[in-house]
């Protein structure tokens, strides 16, 4: 369930209470007149089916809510109440298939936004993962992978293709581009500052590296991997399962790519940079292809889904 309180302008309260009670799965509606102060308006209080979330965000902001008042959403975690396992009940499909496009937007929004703790964690990420290509060293591989934050800006590319927000798509390839350009810059120049404390040098980057060869070496298994991960990683967001994104950000050579060409470049190895540089554009293109695909696909499920419960409604 979700729980919205609204600040409403006082001659457009009655048509948001009509609103509420026609939309199934609506529930607990309160109205205080005359509570709100900044903006001045009645407040209005409901919670709704995730499911049936979507439509009725869409119908308020078609009466300009958001722009003259304020729409606030939050998750319930627990709602001991008779009433809302009946509006869930009735409200159509299934919570965990239904997407709040509203809540996607700003959430993609938010992290693709290129700031400088995105830019410290992209550095961080890609140092870490320079340490685990030079040592061969797979468990630095995986931290480095759970640490990046490159899965933001790329949702935000998705959602920005399917909802046609060219700002967020603009927003969040400035943070993709300049998040792993900086990533990398900064990699090189700690990779020669390394090497000149005599912790790399090298011969470590030429020996044999079974655990991280794979880094700089691209196939069809890791774009069919990236398809997957871009896969699940959409449906952890729609979803709101963010626990799933752990496991997407340690499947997809995104991050370990950009440090292996960084510490390439820095020894001069254009060989493994190039073929590093593959493996990154691989990934980056692999997750954004199956997001879209992804996204569209729930839309369009979604949408099918409404219409057929809308058809099968009792007529009122």
């Amino acid at each position: 369930m979700l729980h919205l309180r609204m600040i409403i302008p006082s001659d457009r309260t009655d048509a948001v209470v009509r609103i509420v009670e026609r939309t199934v799965g609506t529930t607990h509606l309160a109205v205080l007149p005359g509570a709100a102060r900044i903006p001045e308006g009645d407040i209005v209080l409901c919670d709704v089916a995730r499911e049936a979330g979507d439509e009725l965000l869409h119908e308020l902001r078609q009466l300009g809510i958001d722009k003259d008042g304020s729409i606030a959403v939050e998750n319930i975690d627990l709602s001991l109440s008779d009433r809302a396992d009946l509006a869930e009940e009735e409200a159509p499909g299934e919570a965990a298939d239904a997407v709040l496009w509203e809540q996607l937007s700003e959430a993609t929004h938010e992290e693709s936004t290129l700031t400088i703790t995105y830019c410290a964690f992209m550095i961080v990420a890609t140092m870490i993962a320079a340490c685990g290509v030079v040592l061969d060293n797979a468990i630095l591989i995986v931290g480095a992978m759970a640490v990046g934050p490159e899965f933001g800006p790329l949702a935000g590319v998705c959602t920005a293709v399917v909802r046609r927000a060219p700002k967020l798509a603009a927003r969040s390839l400035v943070a993709l581009l300049v998040g792993f350009a900086a990533a990398m810059v900064a990699t090189t120049v700690f990779t020669l500052v390394m090497d000149a404390l005599g912790l790399f040098h090298h011969g470590m980057l030429d020996k044999p590296r079974p655990n991280t060869s794979f880094i700089w070496q691209p196939d069809l298994f890791s774009f069919v991997v990236a398809l997957l991960a871009g896969v699940a990683g959409v449906l952890s967001l729609t979803s709101a399962k963010s626990g799933a994104l752990v496991g997407v950000a340690i499947s997809v050579t995104t991050v370990p790519a950009a440090a292996n060409a960084a510490v390439a470049l820095g020894y001069g190895e254009f060989g493994q940079m190039w073929g590093s540089m593959e493996q990154l554009l691989l990934n980056l293109f692999g997750i954004m292809l199956a997001g879209v695909v992804t996204l569209l696909g729930q839309k369009l499920l979604w949408r099918t889904q409404r219409g057929h419960w809308r058809r099968a409604a009792p007529k009122v």
